[in-house]
């Protein structure tokens, strides 16, 4: 049971998520911009540099921008990342202007090229229709004629939206999921409509976004937190995986078209680089969280394999926080924001891992707050069983953890595990909160 309040002030129900460039490109499990806000506001009143290692799309990053904060991000999805990108670099509303203009007359004379892209997409016929095919082929050759790497990133992330709907993909699920039979024989998506209304939409994105006139810019790196050392930062704010991506929020399988159609290398096997994507040598390790230790044993009691890809998580997960904890720099604040996942029918505490993981590694507790879920693109149910009508409660409700770095080392390491201002007092059987812990 977790003691912690709720604040109904960290729902941001009715918010608009979508302002500035925040609305460019869906993606999974999208941390809203007002979180990342109130956390800068609140915590990185002295922060010159934001890391966050769990970049996505890039929300906290722009936030940082706004703020004039220098940001790093880090993903291993090169869809995220371009995104994430585009979304942070500004381009004057003159370019955009002239940009839409000679789109619009390079679609016009569409019949004029002749070099057509062709996507190394397996069984592409089972999920492009032909004429969606020759169109989306069309747009990339003109995307390509565009000199500028700016600009070119700029329509690669509306192709990549494009490219999405004239699939024959369920285009509310993540999980590539094709429409029904009866559907596809009537599915006839116009590329060049689709692709036009959605630069329009993201051109005025990215205007409201230039005259913010940010100085601060953002750089986005391919790097595995878990097994690389990362840049030094003043504050970190993410929100990382809920658990491996083929179980639970399905990443790599959302980004796999538009990696495919912009010639990726094993766009299909993002998931197995991410977190818990494989099961490798130290899987077995001790992780270092006795709630979580326990949630894992519940699991394997009812399926050996599935408990055993959980703690492949935690394994990556432990070690990754790790590395984030070395790159704060002292003084420095670490904002995770986190959902406790279940598998079969088990909760397991992803929110007191995060606040061992961080203590073990010298930081103190600051402030624990929870959320309830209205505007995160998570199902608030799944189906374990896979049977009809069998559902389980997934997530409702997130906690975004607060933890500082000291300024300079004052205890042993004995002393860091004991001393109750860095956490949740341990005891035996059950957890309790010591009056120094702000809970809100």
């Amino acid at each position: 049971m977790h003691l912690f309040k709720s604040d109904l002030d960290w729902d941001f129900r009715g918010a608009d998520t979508k302002r500035m460039t925040h609305g460019i490109h869906t993606y999974p499990a999208m941390m809203i911009p007002q979180i990342a806000e109130r956390l800068l506001n609140e915590f990185g009143g002295n922060a010159k540099t934001l890391l966050d290692p769990f970049c996505g799309t890039g929300t906290s990053l722009l936030e940082a921008n706004l703020k004039n904060i220098a940001a790093i991000g880090c993903d291993l999805n090169p869809l995220a990342r371009l995104i994430a990108r585009v979304k942070t670099t500004p381009i004057s509303k003159k370019e955009l202007h002239s940009l839409l203009t000679r789109i619009r007359e390079k679609i016009e004379s569409k019949e004029k090229h002749n070099t057509l892209h062709t996507p190394k997409i397996k069984n592409i016929d089972l999920w492009f229709p032909q004429q969606a095919q020759k169109d989306l082929s069309v747009l990339l050759s003109i995307i390509k004629q565009e000199q500028d790497s700016d600009i070119r990133r700029f329509l690669l992330v509306v192709f990549s939206d494009t490219a999405r709907k004239c699939s024959y993909t369920r285009h509310n699920e993540f999980k590539l999921y094709r429409i029904p039979e009866s559907q596809r024989r009537v599915f006839l998506p116009n590329a060049f409509m689709i692709f036009q209304q959605k630069l329009v939409h993201n051109i005025n994105a990215a205007i409201r976004y230039s005259q913010a006139q940010c100085t601060a810019h953002s750089d986005i790196k391919a790097i595995d937190c878990a097994h690389q050392e990362l840049p030094k930062a003043d504050i970190v704010i993410t929100s990382p995986p809920y658990g491996d991506s083929r179980t639970t929020v399905a990443y790599g399988q959302f980004s796999r078209f538009a990696n495919e159609w912009m010639g990726i290398e094993n766009a299909a096997a993002i998931d197995r680089n991410l977190l818990g994507g494989k099961i490798h040598d130290g899987s077995e390790a001790a992780l270092g969280c006795a709630a979580l230790e326990q949630a894992i044993a519940d699991i394997d009691k009812q399926c050996w394999r599935r408990a055993r890809e959980v703690r492949a998580f935690y394994v990556d997960y432990k070690r990754s926080i790790a590395n984030i904890a070395a790159a704060v720099n002292p003084g420095g604040f670490a904002c995770y924001v986190v959902g406790n996942r279940c598998v079969k029918g088990v909760q397991l505490p992803t929110d007191l891992a995060t606040r061992d993981y961080f203590i073990d590694n010298g930081f103190h507790l600051h402030k624990i707050y929870t959320r309830s879920i209205p505007n995160k693109r998570m199902p608030s149910k799944n189906s374990p069983t896979n049977i009809a009508g069998q559902t389980s409660i997934t997530m409702t409700k997130e906690y975004i953890i607060v933890l500082q770095k000291p300024k300079r080392r004052q205890v042993n390491e004995k002393s860091i595990v004991s001393a109750p201002y860095y956490g949740l007092a341990k005891t035996k059987g059950k957890e309790s909160i010591p009056p120094s812990v702000s809970i809100s």
